[in-house]
């Protein structure tokens, strides 16, 4: 079986080589049967891969092991969910989840451009079946999955497997690592149409207008896998934090800051043909990122919690990087007369100048983590010493720039286009400002004396205030209009454009967000040592002992303390946080208790055990479940920027009978 997983990974890669060439030449030389047959590569490349996929993950499922890669990931102890995440928790199996998503985007792609953008369909596929042919050769001759274990000259089998990584054994593994992927892998097509439209020397947006959705899909899938990372190290790791500046948490940071920036810019070339040089470069940058987290993952080159083994093949991501951006940076040079602004910026206090802030603030925390990750990596190369940078410099330099993007989310869409005049100013921002300014007022009188948490606070209302203006105005002109209460005045407003008022509730999302994230300026934390009968505190909370427990499953053994937990002094219940060891890996992990509430977080962590006495980590985390209902809210409002319009649709099913109606559409 495993030659046959081999042998399908092999025929992908000479595939996708083919698909290359019968693209470019197809079009080049205008004979459509070689585009046609590379059409019916890249969907016979998806066909190899799933089936050398398919191979892997049933192998992983029957614990087969005499599989090199099944004996180092699984056993037969885990449970069946495991077995199947542990296709993507190995560096061999990763790369070929990588390689199989890449072939899903690369078909769907080609299924769906049957009939459109004829001109430069067949230079996308050549783009990703370079992307894919790259990944295919790490597969095939780097990183195989299909390696066997070997004794002599037979090959052999192990009892039983060395397991996946306890860590990875937790619920919100078996979805965070995909999505990351759909991420990464997805800012490939949009790359692809941009690159494709330099090549044929396009002047229009056709590539935007093709690719947003798209891009806006694969946004919100690296968000969602960053959000699931954080929840992952709250629950799992057991230090009770939900973001540390680790080098590949920052990895997945930076092209979500990147393909931020690039969402607000397209809008700028959309509606005035501006900042064309600056989205193809965005759209690239972007997607080089996402190569680059892939390749942090996988080089060794920083050490992480979230990194695998170190290995070479970091060297080939670095010379496949290289060609990349050489290749892309002459296209843009050469392209330059073709990316000319069809307007120009008219005035500092315009949507257009907010949007290009926007930008220039996100690009320069995205250099900011850039810098900050690569600083011990730099400093070994100069001075033979490796000096990391921590969290209390990120925070240092990324607060004051997410405060600043933070005011923005509320000023920037309520400025109007070209310049906006002083008593829209007014009316628009005087009693959100004013309100801003009485709650940090009241929070310092309060006795508050945080700056940022202050700032932050006030800023976060300043951002509602404005966001529920809007819905309030237009959904009150509605219900005065046609007669209907303000909730459903709301519900058609948003329905009328879905792309204007979806981005208002992402924003609003982010605010509840930075809610969250303000509150870790008044964390608690405590280690104590205790026993059966003894009692500790934090804060408002007191914790008794009732007993320390232990047992022992196929998987893991484990140790526990069962507490009951006060409140001033008010019986409020019972946890129990857990230690496991597993026995296949010789690694232990935590299992948190939690008492969730929108207020605070009580975070009792197991830290171990000698004899009759056990060590506790206790934590109070005032406000972080903003953090989740704001992911929630982010994750809301992007789906319904992704619902057409209903204006757009009508003018749809106006133009298909044959009716010519003006329609307006709000941009």
């Amino acid at each position: 079986m495993e030659n046959v997983g081999a042998f399908a990974l092999l025929m992908a890669m000479c595939v996708s080589l083919f698909a290359i060439v019968a693209a470019v030449v197809g079009r080049v030389r205008n004979k459509p049967f070689l585009v046609l047959s590379a059409e019916r590569a890249v969907l016979a490349v998806w066909a190899l891969v799933t089936t050398a996929s398919g191979i892997l993950v049933y192998a992983l499922m029957t614990s087969d092991f005499h599989f090199a890669y099944v004996a180092g990931h699984s056993n037969k102890a885990m449970p069946t969910i495991y077995k199947f995440t542990a296709w993507w928790g190995g560096q061999e199996g990763s790369l070929l989840f990588w390689s199989w998503l890449l072939a899903t985007y690369a078909a769907v792609v080609v299924v769906t451009n049957k009939r459109r953008h004829r001109d430069f369909i067949p230079y996308v596929m050549a783009i990703l079946s370079t992307v894919q042919a790259f990944f295919l050769l790490l597969n095939n001759f780097v990183a195989s999955p299909f390696q066997v274990l070997a004794v002599g000259q037979f090959i052999t089998s192990v009892p039983d497997g060395v397991g996946l990584n306890p860590l990875l054994q937790y619920p919100a593994m078996a979805i965070h690592p995909p999505m990351l992927y759909l991420g990464y892998v997805g800012f490939a097509v949009p790359f692809a149409f941009a690159m494709a439209s330099l090549i044929t020397r396009q002047k229009g947006d056709a590539w935007i207008h093709t690719t947003r959705r798209w891009t806006i899909v694969t946004w919100l899938f690296l968000g969602v896998g960053i959000v699931l990372g954080s929840a992952w190290a709250y629950h799992v790791l057991g230090w009770g934090g939900y973001w540390a500046w680790d080098p590949v948490e920052n990895a997945s940071l930076l092209p979500w800051l990147g393909g931020t920036a690039f969402l607000h810019s397209v809008m700028m070339q959309e509606k005035k043909g501006m900042m064309k040089i600056w989205n193809m470069a965005l759209v690239a940058v972007t997607f080089f990122l996402c190569l680059f987290g892939t390749f942090l993952t996988r080089s060794g080159v920083v050490s992480s919690v979230h990194a695998f083994a170190q290995s070479p093949i970091g060297t080939y991501f670095v010379a496949f990087l290289a060609l990349l951006v050489a290749g892309t940076v002459y296209l843009i040079l050469d392209r330059l007369p073709y990316l000319r602004s069809e307007s120009q910026l008219e005035s500092v206090v315009s949507r257009e100048s907010s949007f290009l802030f926007n930008n220039l603030v996100l690009l320069a925390s995205c250099f900011a983590v850039l810098w900050g990750t690569l600083f011990p990596v730099i400093s070994e190369w100069v001075s033979n010493e490796k000096i990391s940078l921590d969290g209390p410099w990120f925070n240092r330099l990324m607060i004051p720039i997410g405060l600043f993007l933070l005011v923005l989310t509320g000023v920037g869409p309520l400025f109007a286009w070209r310049r906006t005049s002083v008593e829209s100013l007014r009316r628009n921002f005087l009693v959100p400002g004013l309100a801003a300014i009485a709650l940090a007022i009241a929070l310092f009188a309060l006795g508050m004396r945080n700056a940022y948490a202050i700032i932050s606070f006030g800023f976060c209302l300043f951002v509602m205030m404005t966001i529920v203006s809007e819905f309030y105005r237009g959904a009150r002109a509605i219900s005065n209009k046609d007669g209907i209460n303000l909730l459903s005045a709301t519900v058609q407003l948003t329905h009328r454009n879905t792309r204007r008022y979806g981005g208002y509730l992402v924003h609003m999302g982010i605010v509840l967000m930075f809610i969250g994230w303000t509150g870790s300026a008044f964390n608690q934390n405590s280690t104590v040592e205790v026993n059966g009968g003894s009692t500790a505190t934090i804060g408002a909370y007191t914790l008794q002992v009732v007993e320390l427990r232990n047992g022992d499953t196929e998987n893991y053994q484990w140790d526990s303390a069962l507490l009951k937990v006060s409140k001033n002094g008010q019986y409020l219940g019972t946890l129990e946080p857990e230690r496991r060891f597993y026995k296949a890996s010789q690694q232990g992990t935590a299992k948190v208790a939690l008492r969730t509430r929108l207020n605070e977080d009580l975070y009792i962590n197991f830290a171990g055990r000698v004899g009759d006495a056990a060590t506790l980590q206790l934590y109070i985390f005032p406000l972080v479940t903003w953090i989740w209902i704001g992911a929630l809210g982010l994750v809301g409002g992007t789906l319904i920027a992704l619902v057409p319009s209903q204006v757009t649709r009508q003018y749809a099913r106006t133009e298909v009978v044959g009716i010519k109606k003006n329609v307006t559409i709000e941009a």
